[in-house]
């Protein structure tokens, strides 16, 4: 079956930890929209050799992982993965967790056109706090401001989100993510109607 490279539209939101990526990611699973998510490699990484999942095990990990394979090693099984759900006829996909500039530069690459980068961003004490009170993976305000510098410094973090193409400020309550995403999404005519 040939799709038509036109029609197909991936989302991939970019953002440091706690700016509210999930909870977008989450908001457009719901809508039964597959995903693809970049920090299941390194979770299934840290799996297969056996470590707890915690966030210096993670931090760990994926730079292992880059340090073995190469900068690209997570972005290639998502490219790979994102192929797969085009090839079953999917159109619509988000890809939740892009992180570094290689990455942003490959799956652009990859995907000419069809690719579209959302930004999601949160004031530091906002991002921090929603951190220590998440239920799955809770930091301090420390292991976020060492996780913030890694990937900034290690993982080359800040690239794609200072480039991303829509940027949502999600500083208030979860109604209000939302309706920014449905409008950036209506504006690049991400839903089906």
């Amino acid at each position: 079956m040939t799709t038509d490279k036109s029609d197909i539209k991936i989302v991939a939101f970019v953002g440091l930890p706690g700016a509210g990526k999930s909870s977008a990611v989450d908001y457009l699973t719901a809508k039964d929209y597959p995903k693809v998510y970049f920090g299941g490699v390194v979770l299934q990484a840290m799996k297969d050799a056996g470590l707890d999942q915690n966030p210096e095990n993670e931090k760990y990990m994926r730079e292992k992982l880059r340090a073995d394979e190469g900068k690209d090693v997570i972005v290639n099984r998502i490219v790979t993965q994102i192929r797969d759900l085009i090839d079953a006829g999917q159109r619509r996909i988000i890809a939740d967790g892009l992180y570094s500039w290689t990455e942003y530069k490959i799956m652009k690459h990859e995907f000419p056109g069809e690719l579209t980068v959302v930004a999601i961003t949160a004031p530091n004490h906002l991002r921090y706090r929603r951190l220590a009170t998440r239920p799955v993976r809770p930091m301090t305000a420390q292991q976020a401001r060492e996780r913030d510098w890694a990937e900034i410094e290690n993982l080359e973090k800040g690239g794609p989100i200072a480039i991303a193409d829509h940027t949502i400020i999600n500083n208030k309550d979860l109604d209000w993510l939302y309706k920014q995403i449905d409008d950036e999404l209506e504006h690049i005519k991400f839903y089906d109607h």
